[in-house]
């Protein structure tokens, strides 16, 4: 039941808001829908996995911010900015980490893979130069298109960048593995 209800917790609200902005053509009339849908996907968390990720409890107060500024301002402005502000916060965390010799990284992945020190800062450098990207790219998007061209970067694009960026990272980390 856990591994069904995981993908309708984290994808939940972005289909929700995909849904409504289709349906009206509006950003602003599907921010209420998101706020509501990511407000659920934290209590069928908790019910279903007893506990909240860290990721969606972060996700899911930027949008409540965002979407309420969104909502109070009615300019979408807001919520598209949010996808720039949370992969910059993401690079600045990871960057902030290599600074400091921790690779931050290896606390939310290490028991999936097993990495060199190296690997880790490595890796760690890469993501959050990809933040940066994503980012950028969100910026030249929402400044210089119309909102259905944005939201289906927000949705389709950036996912599928970081699918293929996922994919490049596969020979690095196998480079730097640790052999058991």
């Amino acid at each position: 039941m856990k591994r069904s209800i995981k993908p309708l917790i984290e994808f939940g609200p972005l289909v929700v808001f995909f849904y409504y902005f289709i349906k009206t053509g509006e950003i602003q009339s599907a921010i209420l829908p998101l706020m509501i849908a990511a407000t659920i996907a934290i209590i069928v968390s908790l019910i279903f996995e007893k506990t909240v990720s860290p990721m969606l409890l972060f996700s899911t107060i930027l949008i409540l911010i965002f979407g309420s500024l969104t909502i109070y301002f009615n300019d979408p402005f807001f919520i598209k900015f949010k996808v720039t502000l949370v992969n910059l916060i993401f690079s600045l965390i990871l960057l902030i980490g290599v600074y400091f010799k921790k690779p931050l990284l290896k606390n939310l992945m290490g028991s999936s893979i097993q990495l060199t020190d190296d690997g880790w800062m490595g890796l760690s450098k890469r993501w959050a130069y990809f933040f940066l990207f994503l980012a950028i790219c969100n910026e030249i998007v929402y400044r210089n298109f119309s909102d259905a061209i944005w939201v289906n970067f927000k949705l389709f694009g950036i996912m599928g960048l970081t699918f293929v960026f996922i994919f490049t990272q596969v020979f690095f980390i196998q480079k730097n593995t640790i052999e058991n």
